[in-house]
């Protein structure tokens, strides 16, 4: 007997339809002897309705009580989905982030999970009863509401799977696996078997949508392996795990893209310590997330900085710099290019050979595709294109780097 924990996303309980997939999945699951929680997210679309509801109340609706609000998708989810075990004759009971014993620490809409208190689900668990729990919750300290971003039902699976000790966690969502490339972008993207949690974490925060970066940076620092696959079929998926020394022989093991961001270049700060800080602080203050980065200074004494943002926090961005870029300098300016998009290709191979960069900016220059900035880590480099060049890209540096068989 095996313990399981099994998450679905949206749109595996976006209908009625498909809540009781869900349960028949859940039913074998049980039938087969394994024990099982189940760890659900809100259907598909309701929390961006419950989002256009409090916008449409407030223009600056509270924090907490949209933690309040967006919380009810979940749990919608999760009696529905306890009600439909019951109609086929499995016992379940479902179990709020509170009921859980989530606890989370952070500001309000992107909270932090801090521990786990696993008495409650693994006593139900041992009574023979299926457990369902609502993702993306848990409560504070002062005992409120806490959400923990988009994306945050993963990182609530990952992390109740190891409070519980589970034998395996399941991220069970609308597509089999992890692939090569965004088969929509790149129809000749492959799924890939295995994946190291460095590579995985790469790709999720370099725009690939299958899973939430924090959960995967949460999986490798307490060691639970993970497979993410279909909710809609019983194929493999793809395996996520510490990385092994077969994984170097793979140059490239996939490539993202992110689209609408923006670029924001600042010119002409005094090259003195503390004037970084000073911008850097601006934006951090008015919670812009800020990419890549790429800073050179000039032989006047002089520094620049050119940073990535998603486009959307682009006014939010111009407004928080222009009255600190006044105060340091006259000389200071801000330039922006809006319209553009991230490529970045990934793999732990690119550790132990050399040219990667070049074969990729080999292959994009005979494409006639004009490169941006420029970002480099130990596994992963990350280029800015026109947006209308992003898809075009990924498919020329997908097969130029034998993704494509």
């Amino acid at each position: 007997m095996s313990l399981i924990v099994q998450k679905y996303g949206g749109s595996s309980v976006g209908s009625v339809e498909r809540i009781q997939n869900v349960a028949n999945r859940i039913k074998a699951k049980q039938e087969q002897g394994d024990q099982v929680v189940a760890v659900i997210s809100a259907m598909g679309g309701v929390t961006d309705s419950l989002l256009d509801l409090a916008n449409q109340i407030s223009s600056q609706p509270s924090q907490r009580e949209l933690d309040v609000l967006l919380a009810t998708g979940e749990q919608q989810s999760i009696a529905l989905l306890t009600m439909a075990l019951h109609e086929i004759g499995i016992d379940a009971v479902s179990c709020t982030g509170r009921q859980a014993g989530v606890l989370t620490t952070g500001t309000h809409t992107a909270g932090k999970v801090h521990s786990i208190n696993a008495e409650s689900v693994l006593n139900n668990v041992k009574q023979g009863k299926v457990v369902i729990v609502a993702g993306f919750q848990g409560i504070n300290e002062q005992g409120d509401i806490h959400t923990l971003g988009r994306g945050g039902s993963d990182l609530s699976a990952i992390a109740i799977a190891h409070a519980i000790g589970a034998d395996k966690c399941e991220i069970l969502t609308d597509v089999d696996g992890v692939y090569t490339c965004d088969p929509r972008v790149v129809p000749k993207a492959q799924k890939i078997q295995e994946i190291s949690y460095d590579e995985m974490f790469e790709m999720a925060s370099s725009g690939s949508k299958v899973m939430q970066a924090r959960s995967v940076e949460f999986a490798k620092k307490h060691n639970v392996v993970f497979e993410v696959r279909s909710s809609l079929n019983q194929n493999s998926g793809t395996l996520v795990i510490e990385e092994t020394p077969a994984m170097e022989a793979v140059v490239i093991r996939g490539v993202s893209i992110e689209r609408a961001q923006a670029r924001i270049t600042i010119t002409g700060l005094p090259d003195v310590p503390g004037t970084s800080a000073k911008v850097f602080t601006a934006l951090s203050g008015a919670e812009v997330n800020v990419d890549m980065i790429v800073s050179n200074n000039t032989h006047e004494g002089l520094t620049r900085h050119s940073l990535t943002i998603p486009q959307s926090q682009y006014l939010q961005a111009k407004q928080a710099l222009e009255p600190v870029l006044s105060a340091i300098s006259d000389e200071a300016q801000l330039e922006s290019e809006q319209g553009i998009g991230k490529l970045s290709v990934v793999g732990v191979g690119m550790k132990s050979h050399h040219g990667v960069a070049a074969q990729m900016f080999e292959a994009l220059g005979q494409a006639g595709i004009n490169i941006g900035m420029i970002s480099t880590s130990e596994i992963k480099i990350t280029i800015t294109l026109a947006e209308e060049d992003l898809e075009r890209g990924a498919q020329v540096v997908h097969t130029a780097f034998g993704l494509d068989a």
